[in-house]
Formats: C-alpha cells, sequence, structure tokens
C-alpha cells in the first residue's frame, strides 16, 4: 500500500476531504522523524514504537581492494510491532 492508497483509504473511511488526510498524515510522519531523530521513542500503543537503535562498531573488509576498514558506532531509526500487530499477521 502506498501512501496516496493510504490517504484514499482513511478518506473513504472518515468522509474527509483527501487533502486534509494527506496534511494529518505528513505532519504525523514529521512529529515521528523528528522526535526519533531528537533521541526520543515513539510509542503508538497496540501499533508499534519507532526507536533508535545503536549499531556498535566493527571491523569491515573490502572484498576487492583486500582491506580492513573500521565502521564507527552509529545510530539508526528502527520500528518494533506490538503484540497486537504481530498476532494479526498469523
Amino acid at each position: 500500500m502506498t501512501k496516496a492508497e493510504l490517504v484514499t483509504e482513511i478518506a473513504i473511511q472518515t468522509g474527509y476531504d483527501r487533502n486534509t488526510i494527506l496534511m494529518v498524515l505528513e505532519s504525523a510522519m514529521m512529529n515521528v522523524k523528528r522526535s526519533v531523530a531528537g533521541g526520543e521513542n515513539v510509542y503508538l500503543r497496540g501499533f508499534g514504537s519507532f526507536i533508535t537503535k545503536v549499531r556498535a562498531r566493527k571491523i569491515a573488509r573490502n572484498i576487492t581492494a583486500k582491506q580492513s576498514m573500521v565502521v564507527p558506532e552509529h545510530k539508526i531509526p528502527a520500528f518494533k510491532p506490538s503484540d497486537d500487530f504481530c498476532d494479526m499477521l498469523k
């Protein structure tokens, strides 16, 4: 499902126009991104959590150049679905 399809589906279910739904969805996504980038986790009960994970420093190999290189510790965004969400997939 694309964002456009999601907006259309929500518009049909709620009766609001697509532009209003799109603005609300864009605002929600921007706030989630801003919070996670700022180091704050976002918890949506019954849906899941947007969290920041820390990847440890490691040694990687460039096979073509036959060299080892150090990949520094870095942060990545992650999504952890709730148990209710996971149960729907069974």
